[in-house]
């Protein structure tokens, strides 16, 4: 029998993002699937019903829970939703599994086969199935227009009958692909950007897309394309050298991260107290306690003068591009399980499968999320 992939419409607070677009349902459906969707699924990213032409309306969302087999979605389920599936489903999305304790306890124990798109290895095969990178793309771009939006003065540099304007100093801080993004954002923009990464590897990145590199003498390489945690000697090191800068820049756009721990704190408020009043921080790392020591997530603090705003969820501001970006990560990673007759049929050896696998069979799969419940 065909398998039956369900999405509901997400529910959380401002997420305007869809895990199933038209164009990904229409492909799941050539692939043999039956398609099941919530009413109003598409509706905050500016997909209405009319646009689904290959899907099923559910009556309810608990019908839909209740009847698929595959369910795809944005946002982690609630432990009521996930006490609705039936024992075996497979859940496909984010799982913010270090914060949500209660939500991989419930998976674990209903025997929800759940995978978790915040795991998916980083290999070359499987950059097409990378949503973190899709969506911390939108969130460098997003960020950086904020910042401007904030600014009392003008990013590029203009030449006026009343004078010339001097460009905007922006220091981005962290050269992920958010951070990237927001360097060649801002440099579009006109902006003089420069540019910190505790991996050395991105330097030449950084000098690409026209930026500065702010070398502090400190490198942070670690496994699998993110950085490791610093010692204290070396964040005091680096902090000497990123002070100064922070103090030159009129914003800055922080975006460092390390995966299943508080964002390393970059930015002190005696940084902060030496910035230029009207000067403006964008952290984008907010929702993981923030860059700054002065962040609050979802929040605008203003500390004598500089504007500090704790950024969440940048993607849902995009929600049309954001959902068209995530759905095609989730076809992807979803389309290698789906057999000629359109049945389920997961390759357990394949390594994207098992690295990204959270619960299984009763049992949470992935060691760091068991090794945390534990503690």
């Amino acid at each position: 029998m065909p398998v039956t992939i369900g999405a509901l419409r997400e529910s959380a607070p401002q997420e305007t993002r869809v895990s199933l677009t038209p164009e990904i349902a229409g492909k799941l459906a050539q692939a043999g699937a039956k398609v099941l969707a919530e009413s109003g699924l598409g509706t905050r990213a500016q997909f209405p019903d009319a646009t689904y032409k290959n899907v099923e309306w559910a009556n309810s969302p608990t019908g839909l829970l209740e009847q698929a087999q595959v369910l795809l979605t944005v946002q982690p389920l609630s432990v009521e939703q996930i006490t609705r599936l039936k024992p075996g489903t497979v859940v496909i999305g984010y799982m913010q599994a270090y914060s949500r304790k209660a939500e991989v306890k419930a998976l674990k124990e209903r025997g929800i086969t759940s995978f978790a798109m915040e795991f998916v290895p980083r290999i070359s095969r499987a950059q097409s199935m990378d949503a973190l990178s899709s969506q911390a793309a939108i969130a460098g771009y997003k960020a950086v227009l904020i910042a401007a939006d904030n600014l009392s003065k003008f990013l590029p540099m203009l030449t006026t009958a009343a004078g010339t304007i001097r460009p905007s100093a922006v220091l981005v801080i962290g050269a992920g692909v958010a951070g990237l993004q927001a360097i060649a954002t801002a440099r579009r923009l006109g902006a003089v950007v420069e540019a910190y990464d505790v991996r050395s590897a991105t330097k030449e990145q950084v000098k690409s897309l026209g930026a500065k590199f702010v070398d502090t003498g400190v490198s942070a390489d670690g496994a699998g394309g993110y950085a490791r945690e610093l010692t204290a000697e070396e964040k005091a090191k680096q902090q000497e050298v990123l002070d100064s800068r922070i103090a030159a820049a009129d914003a800055v756009v922080s975006t460092a991260a390390v995966p299943g721990r508080p964002a390393p704190k970059i930015i002190s408020r005696a940084a902060v107290e030496r910035m230029r009043p009207g000067s403006v921080i964008v952290d984008i790392a907010a929702e993981q306690g923030g860059n700054c020591e002065l962040t609050r997530a979802g929040e605008i603090v203003e500390h004598q003068g500089v504007r500090i705003i704790g950024a969440v969820n940048l993607p849902a501001q995009l929600g049309y591009n954001a959902s068209e970006m995530y759905s095609r990560n989730l076809f992807n990673f979803l389309r290698p399980a789906i057999n000629k007759s359109g049945e389920l049929e997961i390759d357990w050896t394949d390594e994207v499968f098992a690295q990204s696998c959270l619960t299984h069979n009763g049992e949470i799969k992935h060691e760091q999320t068991r090794k945390s419940l534990e503690a």
